[in-house]
């Protein structure tokens, strides 16, 4: 009686996974396969996707990609929640960052061998994509790349009487211009800031693979264990260094005017740091003149850093079948040299594509040249958890500008913090 019951119970649970497994691979009617392609909501990014979905049904008539967005700060809970339900995407777009999670949570497969072989990928790619390879294997592929710039306002320098054509090239010369744009009241509140200086946008990754480097620092260890931004006084150096520009220097907060893009758009800040990603949202919303620069050095012939991130393709576990062949195809098109122009000219990332790194009419450009120098010497940071390790920073310097805890002791127990994130993460896997 046991033994049937047992037999019973097995063959039901048989039967039910199969089930669940034709969720991902059956066909519509008519035999037009339907994918459902997940974003996170970026104006730029969702209007561009909308309109590659047009360009690849017309192409494939028997497929149907159905895109859905979610805000940013939902939209891993909403992937979590639907993957954990059975009903999550075909196809997942993801920050390069999320991927270690992702694969942990079995929410992502590799990517098809028949699609683009490890060696394929790797010799196609800018190699900043092998952050993204998770024990000897890649999960996802990108559309473009991002890196750091300086956005400066050039009407605000001309009236602080500086030359609107020469942005700093220093984080001292940075600074000093930043002071002459910065204006107070006489109760000190900030009417406009010199330097949006942040954390939470991307002055957490200058700091981490910008400054750290420039003033001599290695992240991370080789194989990503070990956290060393204090493996000598350097590290708390170039900490200090810019948490003082904010709180000895007070060229900028991070709240004022909502956050730093913000403000620069309002024409209230006269440089702000951030990536490509944002030209066409600044060039739709700035009423002045603007340009775009390098990032600074620590000192002119000093060591050159830069941050480099994407967003990532990658095919939902559990898709196999008709959808496999389907996903396949949309993702060949996605990652195709025609998608990576279309996406350089109406969102404004750098195609990450290998090849276009000496297309000159992009090195040439005066908007995108930056970003491309850029991608010369930036580093894709190995996160295990960027959601943890991004607040881990967060909270810790809120102690510093809210509370005036010492720099020095709350770097300290920053290191120990973001060691701790990826011990969890190494000793769990």
């Amino acid at each position: 009686m046991k033994k049937s019951v047992f037999t019973f119970l097995v063959v039901v649970l048989a039967l039910g996974l199969v089930l669940a497994g034709c969720g991902k691979s059956d066909t519509s009617s008519g035999g037009k396969v339907t994918l459902t392609y997940w974003q996170y909501t970026f104006p730029a990014k969702v209007t561009e996707m909308n309109s590659l979905i047009k360009k690849f049904e017309a192409e494939n008539p028997n497929i149907k990609i159905v895109a859905q967005d979610f805000p940013y700060d939902q939209y891993n809970q909403k992937v979590a929640a639907a993957m954990h339900a059975g009903k999550g995407p075909d196809i997942m777009n993801l920050y390069y960052g999320w991927l270690p999670q992702y694969v942990k949570q079995g929410y992502l497969q590799p990517i098809p061998q028949d699609l683009m072989s490890t060696s394929s990928i790797e010799s196609h790619f800018i190699p900043m994509i092998k952050a993204s390879k998770i024990n000897g294997q890649y999960y996802t592929l990108p559309i473009a790349v991002r890196s750091l710039a300086l956005f400066y306002n050039k009407d605000m320098f001309k009236q602080a009487g500086l030359n609107p054509n020469a942005p700093p090239k220093t984080w001292d010369e940075l600074i000093q211009d930043a002071k002459k744009m910065t204006k107070r009241d006489s109760n000190g509140k900030l009417g406009q800031e010199g330097f949006a200086w942040d954390v939470n946008g991307q002055g957490y990754h200058a700091f981490e693979e910008v400054l750290l480097r420039q003033w001599g620092v290695e992240p991370f260890s080789a194989d990503g264990k070990k956290v060393e931004w204090n493996s000598s006084p350097s590290g708390l150096a170039a900490f200090t260094y810019w948490i003082n520009m904010e709180k000895k220097e007070k060229i900028g907060e991070p709240n004022f005017l909502t956050d730093y893009n913000t403000a620069f758009k309002a024409g209230k800040a006269g440089i702000i740091i951030d990536g490509s990603f944002d030209i066409a949202a600044i060039k739709d919303a700035a009423k002045f003149n603007w340009g775009v620069a390098p990032l600074p050095v620590k000192e002119e012939g000093g060591i050159e850093s830069n941050f480099g991130s994407y967003w990532t393709n990658g095919i939902a576990k559990g898709v196999s079948g008709a959808k496999m062949d389907a996903a396949k195809k949309f993702i060949k098109f996605l990652i195709s040299d025609d998608t990576q122009k279309d996406w350089l000219k109406n969102v404004g990332e750098i195609p990450a594509a290998a090849s276009f790194a000496n297309d000159q009419t992009i090195n040439n450009d005066p908007i995108y040249g930056p970003f491309v120098a850029g991608l010369k010497y930036a580093h894709a940071t190995f996160f295990v958890d960027e959601a943890k390790e991004r607040d881990s920073m967060s909270s810790q310097i809120d102690k510093i500008l809210l509370n005036n805890e010492p720099i020095d002791k709350t770097f300290d127990s920053l290191v120990k913090e973001q060691q701790q994130i990826r011990d969890d993460y190494f000793q769990n896997n």
